[in-house]
């Protein structure tokens, strides 16, 4: 595995990357209304394993094959889950979206764990297919109030856990512990999936 980028550019991620998951607790002060806001939409994915579990995961596997595929992928994930966020904000059902969300983790786990090198393409149509049902999840989830501000929400904090992800491979940079990480995603996965 070869670390991507500058070793400038990763201590920036990883800066950024803190900042934005250390500081999302603040909003759980009482007295702060989180009601249709930005901040619910912030807060949202990282309310549940599932969410956190499967964009960290994107990140983390652009990050250890690296190439385009750094940007490619999250950026593929965020754009459709925004798709899938308007459609369930719009009342449209998709079967299955729990479950599929459980899949994702199982099979993001095991892209990590196996180091797969898929083309950019592969991988960014596989991230974005998973991404259309996180994004439906946080769609129909999402409370009264202006839905604008709480997607933008939703999707900054989409884009934080990816960078966490591509930090997190940055940081571990060998096989083994990369390995361990996805393994030990994928597991959880099976537990989502089995509740």
């Amino acid at each position: 595995m070869k670390p991507v980028g500058s070793r400038n550019l990763l201590r920036a991620v990883a800066f950024f990357a803190m900042v934005a998951l250390l500081t999302t607790p603040v909003f759980a002060h009482t007295g702060v209304s989180t009601h249709g806001t930005f901040f619910s939409g912030l807060l949202h994915p990282l309310s549940g394993l599932d969410h956190l579990a499967a964009m960290i995961s994107v990140g983390l596997w652009a990050s250890v094959v690296g190439g385009k595929r750094v940007w490619a992928w999250p950026l593929a994930f965020v754009s459709a889950m925004v798709a899938g966020g308007i459609l369930g904000f719009s009342g449209v059902s998709l079967p299955a979206v729990e479950p599929l969300i459980a899949a994702s983790v199982i099979v993001l786990g095991l892209a990590v764990t196996a180091v797969l090198n898929a083309p950019v393409w592969i991988g960014a149509a596989v991230v974005a297919a998973m991404a259309v049902f996180h994004g439906h999840a946080h769609g129909t989830e999402a409370p009264g109030g202006d839905w604008l501000w709480y997607a933008l929400g939703f999707v900054a904090a989409t884009a934080a856990l990816h960078v966490s992800g591509i930090a997190l491979g940055q940081f571990l940079q060998r096989e083994w512990p990369v390995r361990l990480v996805g393994g030990a995603t994928a597991a959880l996965g099976v537990l989502l999936l089995l509740q």
